[in-house]
């Protein structure tokens, strides 16, 4: 028995202001076609399959492909909910979709409803926990106190009892749970939306140990957590802070005796990332980053001053340069340099005008700026002088 951990699809995402339906679409193909060479019993999609609660109408028919190839590639799917995602409606025609191989794990009530893959030996029962809002799930899950630690210690309960029950009536399982949640050592980056303000959300990593693996949802790097827990992170990268992530899943294999091997699973991107960082004649002239060329880029220039048309040479080498940020060498400007602290030294009306052009932009005014700047004051002189 293989399965195949994904998470975070994040369907319909911009990046920086760039569509990425084509590149989503693009790793849906490499998924197929892994699903077809590995042999993949199943494809678990541990929440955030959309960007967001009411995806457009392509990025709905981009899922509606996605699990229709699956399906015939001989895999069936199980799906649950994240943060991003309308439970209510990513769970819409579920009885429905069931019978075609599609298992979609968005409500309370279906938490302890496993579904169970036929292996040698132990079946393996797949458990899918929605995300869980506290203040919602709490009275549902007979909850006292919402908060994520005790909506997600009753949701494992709820598993743990139905495990039970089965062993006690001789039908043993192999168990995979499915959570879309921050685990305590997880390493987050920057294009996860917080699941709690002050990272109060987080769950103890023991509260999975009992399972024979644990697949986790919301964190966009892959990594493990214990040889049982691990978290897949996004098929792409959708902040700049995971250019250095390799992308994919983990695939798991399952015998008699349960889970016998994971191993991980990487889809390069279709465009890479680059984060650059130096003079803008420096990274204009370097043949070292010649493979930036062709990347998106996020740049960050360190000349004392902010170059003239920066974002438009940069574009020059750099087309597809999406974020530009200003970092002068030598660290951030000290408190003396401060726009209110100038304009109280300011010595007449041309170094107030000069001292704010500076302040907006990081440059000093030009020559030609300063001129300019010279005949209209005095123009605005003679007026003033005329009334």
């Amino acid at each position: 028995m293989r399965l195949l951990h994904t998470s975070d699809w994040h369907l319909g995402r911009s990046f920086h202001g760039v569509g990425m339906l084509d590149a989503q679409a693009d790793f849906i193909d490499r998924l197929v076609d892994t699903v077809r060479e590995q042999r993949v019993d199943a494809v678990l999609i541990a929440g955030d399959v959309y960007d967001r609660a009411l995806p457009a109408v392509d990025t709905v028919r981009l899922l509606d492909s996605a699990l229709e190839r699956i399906t015939g590639a001989g895999a069936v799917v199980v799906l649950s909910s994240g943060n991003h995602d309308s439970a209510a409606r990513l769970g819409f025609g579920s009885a429905l979709f069931e019978r075609a191989g599609v298992h979609l794990r968005t409500r309370y009530e279906d938490i302890a409803r496993p579904v169970l893959l036929p292996a040698e030996g132990r079946p393996v029962a797949v458990y899918g926990i929605p995300y869980l809002e506290p203040r919602l799930a709490a009275g549902e899950l007979g909850v006292e106190v919402p908060n994520h630690f005790s909506v997600t210690e009753a949701a494992v309960r709820r598993i743990r009892e139905d495990i039970l029950a089965r062993e006690q009536a001789g039908a043993p399982v192999a168990s995979v749970v499915m959570a879309h949640t921050f685990a305590s050592g997880g390493i987050s980056s920057d294009s996860e939306r917080d699941l709690a303000v002050g990272g109060l959300g987080a769950v103890p990593l023991d509260l999975f140990g009992e399972f024979s693996y644990t697949a986790l949802g919301h964190l966009h790097g892959r990594q493990q957590l214990s040889p049982a827990v691990r978290y897949s992170g996004s098929p792409l990268p959708y902040s700049f802070s995971e250019a250095r992530q390799a992308k994919g899943g983990w695939l798991l294999e399952f015998d008699g005796d349960g889970l016998a091997s994971v191993e991980a699973v990487t889809w390069p991107a279709r465009r890479r990332l680059a984060v650059l960082r130096g003079k803008l004649d420096d990274l204009l002239a370097d043949p070292d980053l010649a493979e930036a060329q062709d990347a998106y880029c996020q740049v960050t220039l360190t000349d004392s001053q902010r170059p003239a048309r920066a974002m438009e040479l940069l574009r020059t080498r750099f087309p597809d340069t999406l974020v530009l940020a200003f970092d002068p060498e030598g660290g951030a400007r000290g408190p003396d340099q401060t726009y209110s602290q100038r304009l109280a030294k300011a010595t007449d009306d041309l170094d107030i005008c000069c001292g704010f052009l500076e302040h907006v932009r990081s440059r000093s005014a030009a020559d030609e700026e300063k001129d300019l700047f010279i005949e209209i004051l005095g123009k605005v002189r003679e007026a003033e002088a005329a009334q």
